[in-house]
């Protein structure tokens, strides 16, 4: 472990590898950006950053895939004890069921991780042993198939770990990591370059996550209670020149349309000149919210959504199960079931938000069997009613009902409402309530047809086919109230 504390970095150094690796560019590059965007160029402050308007483009995606891998998907396990996400908590520290924090878990003295390492690999097994095994794995993995499962979800945006917690890249960075040897920094095949490839031959774009926040080659912590979240964040000069470093040359490689950092930025690094950097790269890509100053293009809540429309974009991210990286304890029980999985989308798009929807793959690149299912059946749901989520909307309320009291969702685009009801009705016919369509306006079934109707006092009544189309939600396009 002492390698691991030997931190030394010289900023010279670094700079002349971001010019190395800006000099050898391979990345697949996007190769058109909104007109209305590219021509415009950012200063390195928050009042030049603020002008950058959110893209078109991520306000029509609404459903993106997050793919959680690396080294700890070799282990690929948590305890379930815990499933909340309340992360401040003792409980949850101690319990993490975030698989992809396995090595923070296997340092903490009588945790379940702990036992578990123990047990399966011994108590001397150096974490980033499981780097090698992750580079042997992944010469089963195919891009181009992943590619295809997002295609088929109905993913517009893809977001991948470029580089987690553990300091692990799934790139051929040319900025060397000094507390790692020269086996451990990197995977073997360039997974983002591969990916990026990949997916944007079936105009899925491509965005990438990046651990700005925490290091654990530089600050090993453990995090073991909740002051630690911050006292494990790098503060060195020599973090923040590593971390500016790796994030200019991502972006300077790939392009990426989204730029995803997680938990902070170093103090000592430059974020502001970073996202200027990037604004003139990528002039459509979008900026989350966690780099720690007061500029981004949308916000990230993590396993929850929000209760009413957000005049600020927002994108929920979330595993299929409790964990985002692959748990190998996880099983039907703990993954969210189709129908909510429908339900989840539609809230989170009836209140201008966007689904950043993870995946788990193991240590090969398989995609576990439970969590396939659920990316068919959304899959499924979206071919015959995407109409109502993609491009669309708010309309001026979110959310409804019906005389049954099945919750129903709003989402408006080109003059038309969508109603999605979350549930199935319990006859042939269905009221929703505080709702007025136009007099002699028509109203479909997606996937059914039109549908004979009545206004009756503040509710819109509609007669619906002996079969229902599809499963879990249904959705009624009408003309917009006046």
């Amino acid at each position: 472990m002492g390698r691991r504390n030997r931190v030394w970095v010289v900023e010279a150094a670094i700079a002349a590898a971001v010019a190395l690796a800006s000099s050898n560019l391979q990345g697949q590059q996007p190769t058109h950006y909104e007109p209305t965007l590219a021509s415009t160029h950012y200063e390195p402050t928050l009042a030049s950053l603020d002008r950058h308007p959110v893209p078109q483009w991520f306000s029509d995606a609404k459903l993106g895939i997050f793919v959680v891998w690396g080294a700890y998907s070799v282990p690929g396990w948590a305890p379930l004890a815990h499933p909340d996400h309340d992360f401040t908590s003792e409980e949850f520290i101690r319990n993490n069921p975030y698989a992809e924090w396995y090595y923070n878990m296997m340092r903490i003295p009588g945790s379940p991780t702990e036992a578990y390492h123990r047990e399966h690999y011994g108590a001397h097994y150096d974490y980033y042993d499981f780097t090698k095994v992750f580079d042997k794995q992944i010469e089963k993995w195919d891009p181009e198939a992943w590619a295809g499962i997002f295609h088929d979800t109905g993913a517009e945006y893809i977001v991948l770990t470029a580089k987690f917690h553990d300091g692990f890249a799934l790139w051929p960075s040319k900025i060397a990591n000094p507390t790692l040897p020269a086996d451990e920094q990197h995977a073997t095949r360039d997974i983002v370059g591969e990916l990026a490839e990949a997916v944007r031959k079936k105009d899925i774009r491509m965005g990438i996550y990046y651990s700005g926040g925490y290091d654990w080659t530089f600050n090993a912590g453990p995090i073991t209670k909740k002051e630690d979240y911050e006292t494990v964040k790098p503060q060195t000069a020599a973090y923040g020149a590593y971390a500016d470093a790796q994030l200019r040359e991502l972006i300077a490689r790939y392009k990426p349309s989204e730029l995803w950092n997680d938990i902070d930025w170093p103090k000592s690094g430059r974020p502001l000149e970073d996202m200027a950097y990037y604004y003139n790269t990528v002039p459509d890509g979008v900026i989350d919210d966690r780099f720690g100053v007061a500029h981004s293009d949308f916000t990230t809540p993590e396993y929850s959504t929000l209760s009413q429309i957000s005049a600020k974009k927002w994108e929920e991210c979330r595993g299929l199960g409790a964990s985002f990286g692959y748990n190998r304890a996880e099983g039907e029980a703990q993954t969210i079931a189709p129908d909510k999985l429908i339900y989840l989308l539609a809230d989170i798009v009836s209140k201008n938000g966007n689904l950043l929807l993870d995946v788990g793959p193991e240590a090969d690149g398989t995609i576990p069997e439970v969590q396939m299912e659920r990316l068919r059946a959304l899959g499924t749901w979206l071919k015959q009613n995407g109409e109502s989520i993609y491009g669309t909307r708010p309309w001026v309320r979110a959310e409804g009902k019906t005389a049954e009291g099945i919750p129903v969702r709003f989402t408006a685009k080109d003059g038309f409402l969508y109603a999605i009801v979350m549930g199935k009705p319990g006859g042939r016919s269905i009221s929703i309530e505080g709702l007025r369509a136009p007099a002699g306006s028509e109203i479909s079934l997606l996937g059914g047809g039109k549908l004979a109707w009545s206004q009756e006092g503040a509710s819109v009544k509609a007669n619906l086919p002996a079969s229902l189309p599809g499963e879990y939600a249904w959705v009624l396009k009408m003309k917009l109230p006046e």
